[in-house]
């Protein structure tokens, strides 16, 4: 242990409880699993054999001692833990349940991410990861063609002068020296990867449009561009498959009312399609035989996103289909903790408070003791200005404990 004066000690003990209260704001004492399906932040314990899917508390008072992934918000997923699949026993609901049978486990639960299916390894990897809107797994920007692959991180010395500083500057090191992305992450407010875009008829219409960005080239011999096309005015698309494949679309005739056109196009019964006409790259993105050569297919869609859509007969099904598109989806979180960030001395009163009055008054007497003599012992490291190392804290409680067995305190 380097040395340090008690200040720095003391600075450096109230820091670590600050930090502590901000990773774990929340109560973990309650398994998610009576509250059903929902969309909750997931975690994949990797030593445990099942490949199964664990809530925050379970995670923390179940398998704390596991090697765990973080796979983020998972919608329509039930915590695994108390159920039979998984054979380690979940401390917080004893009972045991049937297996989950509407949990989607995709390639996340194996370990892997993205369309290049590869483990994530936080020492190695450097650049940013982004979670699909619509199937919620990862995916690399690299994968998205918004920048080359950068080579992986450097292993970290071993021998290292502050092993704080140094992973500080290696944290900035791996956000600040590659090269800007085509997209950045102020450019949009979400993102669905190719897959699901080309799954989802509503968002295959409006890829490549104003608010629904597109990464494309023309040809293979091309660099990567942005595609967003500026949407058109009164346009109708003929909103079948076969239109779409050849991009035909038709002007919007002419009314004599004051309704404007997008509310028109919302009501029921209406049959007008005001989305966007296709745009020819994206076209072709959609249109290619196989492989990714002209493009992904993935779509980055900007601020108000789900105001946009258009809600006629055609349209309005895809909407309804995935709600998260037009509204905002509510993810589940644990009640905080309100011993969060509390320092240690908080937390023994609060626990001295609990206890019965003849134990408290002991309490305070020892703790009384303990402070005058942690005062008598300190004073002359303060009076001379030296360092109270480890072996100084060793030798303090040492001779507190033989005083306590002789019955001096």
């Amino acid at each position: 242990m380097a040395e340090s004066t008690l200040s720095e000690y003391l600075e450096s003990q109230d820091e670590l409880v600050r930090e502590a209260g901000l990773a774990l704001p929340h109560q973990f004492s309650q398994c998610t699993y009576p509250l059903g399906y929902m969309r909750q932040a997931v975690y994949l314990c990797l030593t445990c054999p099942e490949p199964r899917g664990i809530c925050s508390a379970c995670s923390i008072a179940c398998h704390t001692d596991h090697e765990q992934v973080e796979l983020f918000p998972k919608r329509g997923f039930r915590c695994d833990c108390p159920t039979s699949v998984i054979a380690h026993s979940c401390t917080l609901d004893k009972a045991h349940h049937p297996a989950n049978e509407l949990n989607h486990y995709g390639q996340n639960f194996r370990g892997v991410f993205c369309r290049c299916s590869k483990p994530y390894d936080p020492k190695k990897e450097r650049e940013a990861m982004i979670q699909c809107l619509v199937c919620e797994d990862w995916f690399h920007e690299s994968c998205c063609n918004l920048r080359e692959r950068p080579p992986s991180r450097e292993p970290t010395p071993e021998v290292q002068q502050d092993a704080s500083e140094n992973a500080d500057a290696a944290s900035d090191a791996s956000s600040t020296d590659l090269p800007p992305s085509l997209i950045s992450a102020d450019d949009y407010d979400s993102f669905v990867c190719g897959g699901c875009v080309s799954k989802i008829p509503i968002l295959k219409k409006y890829a490549g449009s104003t608010g629904a960005i597109m990464v494309a080239r023309d040809n293979t011999d091309d660099k990567w561009r942005r595609v967003e096309k500026a949407q058109e005015d009164h346009v109708i698309v003929d909103d079948s498959e076969e239109a779409f494949n050849t991009g035909s679309k038709r002007r919007l005739p002419s009314a004599d009312t004051d309704v404007p056109e997008a509310k028109r196009a919302r009501g029921s019964g209406s049959t007008k399609c005001l989305s966007p006409s296709a745009d020819p790259l994206a076209l072709k993105v959609f249109q290619q035989n196989s492989g990714t050569e002209l493009g992904t297919g993935d779509v980055f869609l900007t601020d108000g996103f789900r105001e946009r859509w258009c809600h006629c007969d055609e349209c309005e099904p895809s909407l309804e289909k995935h709600r998260y598109l037009v509204e905002e989806e509510d993810t589940y979180e644990p009640p905080p903790d309100p011993d969060s960030g509390l320092s240690l001395e908080e937390l023994g009163m609060r626990a001295l408070e609990r206890l019965p009055r003849d134990r408290a008054i002991d309490g305070i007497h020892a703790f009384n003791a303990m402070r005058d003599g942690l005062k008598s012992f300190l004073q002359p490291f303060a009076q001379e200005g030296k360092v109270v190392n480890e072996g100084d804290v060793k030798e303090f409680f040492a001779s507190l404990t033989e005083a306590r067995k002789k019955g001096d305190m």
